[in-house]
């Protein structure tokens, strides 16, 4: 059975990656290791004082006492240098009782300090103190464009670069998307409580969010974003589930990166999940398969705000867990293929995976991994955001104090991004040749050229 080491940085980090082995250990024992980093000592803490405690070895706790100030370059310039050698010995602790390790997962923020600085710093140490170990998995937490860190803007550009030139796969998590997701969820609680479609929507009894105080493995204290940190936690959980069980097609979380980024830079997958509702505080009727299969490629199941049918796909990979059959997954291919865009060198770019183990209180889930155009939106508008504040140089003086940066990191990431947007949409142009009949080609002028 192949190993995953599971890395989580910040505050952010730490509470997904808590809910995380929360909800594996209710499956089963799960077969990964952890490497706890956060600049403050809070939720750390917390969880070597709750349940999951016993969970972890507390010798991979790396922690400080001051935080990282939101500043992207306290966090990467001077605790990554700072705690390198610690950080460093820590994974390699867990890397040498692992029989098979595959991959490393990296759960961390963009918006925060320690997040988005200490996150990518560690990164780096992945790609250069471990390059037999070559994929190298990255949930990231992008803020919402009303964050209360007014530096987030500069965070995210600066960690963006660090993202596209050393991670393998990037999954990026849109706090407004879990925001919304959950403000429908909570419609159906109030519903509830008001006695209103009790039949279609209940609060659950024992809900692994809000119920924080029963049963082994929960986290003592309940955190306020508990609702989205259990979305994006499920999303480890179908991604990790073919290394954790039995399945007739299970996916090897290498064949992800083979299968979903044609190139290298362009390793950024949209992610998309059904049942998405059951998986928080609401109990509504189960879903049929092939209902979900239409739910996962609603913009209201994406987490993030962007419609891959609006954009151009160049992979996609589907991931079912429970008693489902490949000719089930053939063919709801068919059937919602034809709205889909996909590249035209790349019209079969599906991968398709099949684990017979169900998620807890569910008969099937289903994770899809889009590579697709639509996820520029997202770069695009933290580029407006950034240059809100560059263009007025605001707040810049408190990244320049620290030793080792200068304005041309900000230059060179910006340019990195803006760089990243293009190729994307240089991408997006191409779909027009899908459509081409090959008569009307041969019929054109034979000294035009086409790609």
């Amino acid at each position: 059975m192949s190993q995953s080491i599971l890395i989580q940085i910040g505050q952010c980090g730490n509470q997904i990656g808590c809910r995380f082995w929360d909800l594996a250990l209710r499956e089963h024992a799960a077969n990964n290791k952890a490497v706890l980093v956060d600049m403050e000592e809070g939720v750390v803490n917390a969880a070597l004082k709750g349940p999951l405690g016993d969970v972890f070895d507390h010798k991979q706790f790396i922690t400080d006492v001051s935080g990282s100030g939101n500043n992207w370059a306290v966090g990467n310039r001077f605790y990554g240098r700072r705690y390198r050698e610690a950080i460093v010995e820590s994974v390699r602790r867990e890397a040498e009782m692992c029989d098979a390790l595959q991959c490393f997962f990296v759960l961390h923020s963009m918006g925060g300090g320690t997040g988005s600085g200490v996150g990518t710093a560690i990164l780096g140490m992945l790609r250069d103190e471990f390059p037999d170990v070559y994929n190298r998995f990255v949930t990231a937490v992008f803020p919402s464009a009303d964050d209360d860190v007014i530096t987030s803007p500069y965070n995210s550009i600066l960690a963006l670069k660090q993202l596209t030139e050393v991670a393998e796969c990037v999954l990026p998590i849109e706090n407004q998307a879990l925001q919304d997701i959950c403000t429908r969820i909570s419609k159906f609680s109030s519903q509830s409580k008001a006695g209103i479609h009790t039949s279609a929507a209940k609060i659950k009894e024992g809900s692994a969010v809000s119920d924080s105080h029963q049963g082994a493995g929960k986290c003592s204290v309940q955190k306020a974003f508990d609702s989205m940190n259990n979305i994006v936690a499920n999303l480890l959980l179908n991604l990790t589930c073919s290394a954790r069980f039995e399945g007739s097609l299970n996916v090897d979380l290498n064949e992800i990166s083979m299968n979903l980024v044609p190139f290298p830079r362009l390793h950024y997958l949209v992610s998309s999940m059904a049942p998405l509702y059951s998986l928080t505080d609401v109990n509504i009727p189960q879903r049929r398969l092939d209902s979900m299969f239409g739910d996962a490629f609603s913009p209201a199941h994406q987490l993030i705000r962007a419609d891959p049918k609006h954009g151009l796909y160049l992979a996609c990979a589907l991931m079912v867990r429970g008693k489902a059959q490949l000719s089930d997954v053939r063919r709801n291919i068919e059937r919602i293929k034809s709205s889909l865009r996909f590249v035209h060198w790349n019209q079969e770019g599906w991968k398709t995976g099949l684990c017979a183990v169900p998620p807890t209180g569910q008969p099937y889930s289903l994770l899809t991994l889009a590579n697709n155009t639509c996820i520029e939106k997202t770069f695009t508008d933290l580029v407006v955001r950034f240059n809100r504040l560059y263009k007025r140089k605001a707040h810049l003086h408190h990244y320049l104090t620290v030793d080792g940066m200068e304005v041309a990191e900000f230059d060179d990431s910006l340019q990195s991004v803006q760089s990243l947007i293009a190729e994307y949409k240089d991408l997006q142009t191409t779909r027009q040749s899908i459509f081409i009949p090959r008569l009307q080609v041969a019929a054109s002028d034979y000294s035009m050229q086409y790609t």
